[in-house]
């Protein structure tokens, strides 16, 4: 079987992106267990390149296909976007907001067109994006429009040093609104098909017998009403649903302060966090680092940095290319499910 072929999309050409691109890519290379390609302006990599010093060929690339040179070489498919006239780093930039929406674009079709495994992107700056003429909000709107997928989930990722090689895979019932309007958002229908939705990741993403666990919302998981009563009247009635309906075994609600700590001791291989900081701030204590996204429900792989586009320290060979090296890491890790994802998700 040939190495997955993974399209890594910088993200905002002025940001941290193609710094961290260029040395996951470099670390990467001569390993045949994948082959990345960075999508972005060949002038791009090669500024980023410079910043951070690698010793590394850049080579253009116009065909998916193309076998990989090997260790010391960086493919880069050109967009074509920017050319040599590139902008400063660390700006709000129509041009750099183009380049990026243009990488998206070029490797969506390409996976779409199953010429590539997946792809792993870089971060945006949503400013840019708008003032490129895009409406979209940010990754999620545009690989939807993109794919035909109108229903996403997010799927955090945690590489487990608690339990050697057990991922905890985390998802959401809601993401991004108000605490107050996501807990009004809260109802046994919407939890249930939360519930169901995680538990069907879970098994497109590898894990042929699920446990997941559904976390609980009020603190100790409301003392039978004392402190809410969201857990007699929607979250447990959900979970019994679930398992009534489906046969499956899902756990809860537990309480949200120690249901992630069972899940990353290996107790659960995916938990249901009911708000967004909830499971982010569990997630990101744990390993800032090495939690990735995956975006769950489009016919294609993507997996994602968590993280901005830094512009601070942009173009000053001082960003950590750690969050990237996890999401390349866990693409590598996924492709070879990316059939039973795509029949899964494809739009009919």
């Amino acid at each position: 079987m040939s190495a997955p072929v993974l399209a890594v999309t910088v993200g905002d050409p002025v940001g941290i992106g193609p710094e961290i691109t260029a040395q996951v890519l470099a670390e990467f290379a001569g390993r045949d267990d994948q082959h990345g390609i960075a999508v972005a302006d060949l002038a791009v990599m090669r500024r980023a390149v410079e910043v951070i010093g690698l010793d590394v060929e850049l080579r253009s690339v116009t065909d998916w296909s193309t076998a990989s040179a090997g260790e010391g070489v960086i493919d880069v498919f050109d967009i074509g976007v920017l050319g040599e006239n590139l902008p400063e780093w660390g700006t709000v930039d129509a041009r750099a907001g183009k380049a990026a929406v243009t990488a998206i674009e070029v490797a969506t079709t390409a996976a779409m067109d199953q010429r590539i495994a997946g792809i792993v992107t870089g971060p945006i700056n949503k400013e840019a994006v708008w003032e490129s003429g895009s409406v979209h909000l940010g990754h999620t709107e545009m690989l939807g429009e993109l794919t035909g997928v109108t229903k996403q989930d997010t799927m955090f990722v945690v590489e487990n040093t608690k339990t050697p090689g057990h991922k905890l895979q985390i998802f959401f019932a809601t993401r991004h609104m108000s605490l107050r309007k996501a807990i009004d958002a809260l109802t046994v229908e919407t939890q249930v098909d939360s519930i169901e939705r995680a538990h069907r990741a879970l098994q497109l993403y590898g894990v042929a017998e699920p446990r997941l666990a559904v976390a609980a919302l009020n603190p100790h998981g409301g003392e039978n009403g004392a402190f809410g009563d969201e857990e007699i009247e929607i979250l447990r009635p959900a979970v019994e649903a679930v398992n009534a309906g489906s046969g499956f075994d899902v756990a809860g609600p537990i309480p949200a302060d120690s249901v992630f700590h069972q899940g990353l001791t290996g107790r659960f291989d995916g938990i249901l966090s009911q708000y967004h900081d909830q499971g982010h701030i569990a997630s990101k204590t744990f390993d800032f680092d090495g939690t990735i996204s995956v975006t769950v429900g489009l016919p294609i792989l993507r997996t994602s940095v968590d993280h901005g586009t830094a512009f601070d320290i942009a173009g000053k060979g001082l960003a950590d290319a750690g969050t990237m090296r996890s999401a390349y890491t866990a693409a590598i890790g996924y492709a070879p499910f990316v059939d039973g994802i795509r029949a899964e998700y494809l739009p009919r």
